[in-house]
């Protein structure tokens, strides 16, 4: 709308769509057509020049796709590291050379929700739905008001990113291993390093993981959520770090969730009911080994029909040195550890600002 409003893009633009075409196949699957499984993304969204071709040449209607897959080569200083020290292996396929390169497949899925479908994943009912997201988005929607008929938004929020190490059409095989790592967005960690959370060093560990899988004959997978901030922003994590650094008794394991209730009113908003839909898409049926320690994204994805055979938490030793606070006071609140649970969270304490040693 910018663009236009200072023409710099014609409004009557439509896109030209040769070649773009996903450089693999995925799909059809029987989850597609199952209004239980997919109800936050369009499973079609990435061929649609091809199935939409009449539509789009003759009927001139602009349908315009939402998922794209591509392939791309990656390059990450810690993968260089671990291939320099033996701990990952070149094999010419995934790993491509003793620079730590590595061979994937990336797509990217922006959200279409069916309405009918969100209010019953999240037990509402449709109209309710409709009246809050009309109303928390300024009344931007009036149709979601006016025009019940209308059963699709495209809803103004961050969509995610598909990594695949290895053959994507393994994803749906049930006699290939699968190992997935899916990940929430965390800018001040996973791009910039900070050291008061796990995000960025769990994220490596399951890049490392699917890469192991791959070389093993299976396949992994990573799925990036764009939900910075547990979904809250990083305006609102900012400022829970503030009150975290400042509170009397310091940063404390015990009070970790409140301080996050006290500036949001929750403590998390990632919501995790339609982050399983993106594995049906692939028709993932079994998850083999899941490199997260969430009980809430393990139970989403066990309760949409995908059993997780083995659950593999972040070792002790790539945690960073202010992020104990966090993971302690998680697997209290029920994150899967193969450890001893924490009893005394008043213990677990962060370090203050001006401590500089580590």
């Amino acid at each position: 709308a910018l663009a236009v409003a200072i023409r710099e893009l014609e409004p009557t633009h439509r896109p030209n769509l040769r070649n773009t075409e996903p450089v693999v196949n995925i799909g059809p699957y029987p989850s597609w057509s199952d209004p239980s499984r997919i109800v936050s993304l369009d499973p079609w969204g990435h061929v649609v020049a091809s199935v939409f071709k009449d539509e789009i040449e003759k009927d001139g209607i602009d349908i315009r796709p939402t998922i794209a897959i591509t392939k791309a080569h990656m390059q990450l200083a810690e993968i260089e590291k671990l291939v320099a020290d033996g701990e990952v292996q070149v094999d010419g396929k995934v790993v491509l050379g003793k620079g730590g390169h590595l061979a994937v497949t990336k797509g990217a899925v922006e959200p279409v929700w069916y309405l009918p479908g969100i209010a019953t994943r999240f037990g509402v009912d449709e109209g309710t739905l409709r009246r809050a997201l009309f109303e928390d988005t300024g009344g931007m929607y009036p149709e979601l008001i006016t025009r019940p008929d209308l059963k699709i938004f495209l809803p103004p929020i961050g969509g995610l990113s598909i990594y695949i190490f290895g053959n994507p059409a393994h994803l749906s095989s049930p006699n290939h291993s699968l190992t997935v790592r899916v990940h929430d967005e965390c800018n001040g960690s996973d791009v910039f390093g900070s050291d008061i959370c796990t995000c960025r060093p769990y994220l490596i560990y399951g890049i490392v993981e699917c890469i192991r899988e791959a070389q093993r004959g299976g396949v992994g997978l990573i799925v990036y959520f764009r939900k910075e901030g547990r979904a809250l922003g990083e305006v609102t994590k900012y400022l829970v770090y503030n009150a975290r650094k400042r509170a009397e008794g310091g940063d404390t394991a015990a009070k970790y969730f409140e301080r996050t209730e006290n500036v949001a009113g929750v403590k998390d908003m990632r919501f995790q009911a339609t982050m399983p839909d993106v594995l049906h898409w692939l028709g993932v049926t079994k998850i083999d080994r899941m490199i997260s320690m969430s009980n809430m994204k393990y139970d989403a994805i066990v309760a949409s029909g995908i059993p997780i055979i083995q659950r593999i938490p972040i070792p002790e030793h790539m945690l960073p040195p202010d992020a104990k606070v966090e993971i302690d006071a998680k697997i209290a609140a029920g994150y899967f550890t193969d450890t001893q649970v924490p009893l005394d969270l008043e213990a677990t304490k962060g370090r203050t600002w001006d401590d500089i040693q580590h």
